[in-house]
């Protein structure tokens, strides 16, 4: 595969300066890409790379400066890693299995299959699926009776897919991912804990993508709702009734309890944790391996946790929040003592420690 720099420009919608008709036959990192190829400056660490890069041309941000002795053809983009996704799907277009289902493939009773169909070896589906146009399905897959799956979505190697789960659109879900499994609900009586049984439904809409060894249980007796254009990372956990709102992020380790509700375009970072039946509003960043335990008003930036007896915690969590009060007295109560020792001829003036 290969392109000019003006129609690789064209394509990502850049601004193109130079040579507009060098020949770019690939990509890669600044500090690797060598003739022909062209690479991209996303973050200022990686200027020193520019005056040694032996890449054919460069992908700059429209904000950039215009950099001394630069002399090699340039793209400049309002985004560039928008532009570098753009440009790997071009370069390196994924090849879709061939289309039909594998003779050592089982599939249940009144299927419904879409066009250009992909179910490989060893998956197991069971009666009244419904796969949507150029579904992929890859070897070792279960899905269970009664899913519908959207066209164009993707189904990775030992995926299991409860039965009723409803999946939208260009969805992508990860090898090793529990696709609605039962919650995790139980009451205890009689000395022992009984299992409540989880008959509720897992909804995943459009283009969401969800990473490896995910688990996501469907509704007690609602649903469990993955908005659209969300992003799961390896390894999250997510209870029953929890609904996440539109092109949320969830990252690696994260666990999400019953009955939470995301809104749209929440962020949460690495190990964060979030209690049941609390609400977390739009557009919420937290910090990585912060706990959430209580309502969170939306375009919050939240971080922080601390595993101490509960009623300390809450004493503290009190105090925590009238420490700038406590500095600014403190910083008071500096000055006045200062001044009373200059007045007093101890020592001399000196302002508070800051």
């Amino acid at each position: 595969m290969h392109a000019t720099l003006s129609r690789l420009a064209s394509l990502v919608n850049g601004k193109c300066i130079g040579d507009r008709d060098v020949v770019i036959t690939g990509l890669r990192p600044i500090q690797e890409a060598g003739a022909g190829e062209i690479t991209f400056l996303a973050h200022p660490r990686y200027q020193a790379f520019l005056s040694s890069t032996q890449a054919e041309a460069i992908i700059l941000p429209m904000s950039s400066p215009e950099y001394k002795g630069l002399t090699k053809p340039i793209i400049k983009v309002d985004n560039p890693y928008l532009a570098l996704a753009k440009l790997i799907d071009f370069f390196y277009p994924r090849a879709l299995p061939r289309a039909g289902v594998h003779p050592q493939a089982v599939v249940g009773k009144n299927p419904k299959l879409g066009q250009n169909v992909s179910i490989q070896a060893q998956a197991a589906l069971g009666d009244d699926i419904e796969l949507g146009d150029g579904v992929v399905v890859y070897p070792g897959v279960y899905i269970g009776d009664g899913v519908r799956i959207g066209a164009h979505s993707s189904i990775f190697p030992q995926v299991a897919i409860y039965p009723g789960v409803q999946i939208g659109q260009r969805v992508t879900i990860h090898a090793g991912s529990a696709i609605g499994s039962d919650g995790y609900g139980y009451v205890f009586a009689d000395g022992c804990h009984h299992k409540i049984p989880q008959v509720g439904r897992l909804l995943i809409e459009d283009d969401v993508e969800i990473g490896a060894n995910v688990t996501i249980d469907r509704g007690a007796l609602g649903d469990t709702v993955i908005g659209r254009g969300t992003k799961i990372d390896n390894l999250v956990q997510i209870a029953h009734n929890v609904v996440i709102g539109e092109h949320s992020l969830i990252v690696s380790q994260t666990g999400i309890s019953g009955s939470a509700q995301l809104g749209r375009y929440v962020a949460l970072g690495g190990q964060v944790g979030v209690v049941g039946h609390i609400k977390v509003g739009e557009g919420t960043r937290v910090a990585a391996k912060a706990g959430i335990s209580k309502d969170i008003p939306p375009h919050s930036t939240i971080a922080g946790m601390a595993g101490i007896p509960h009623r300390k915690w809450k004493e503290s969590e009190v105090i925590f929040r009238r420490l700038p009060k406590f500095r600014a007295k403190i910083m008071e109560l500096e000055q006045r003592l200062a001044a009373l020792e200059q007045k007093a001829g101890l020592f001399p003036a000196a302002g508070p420690e800051k």
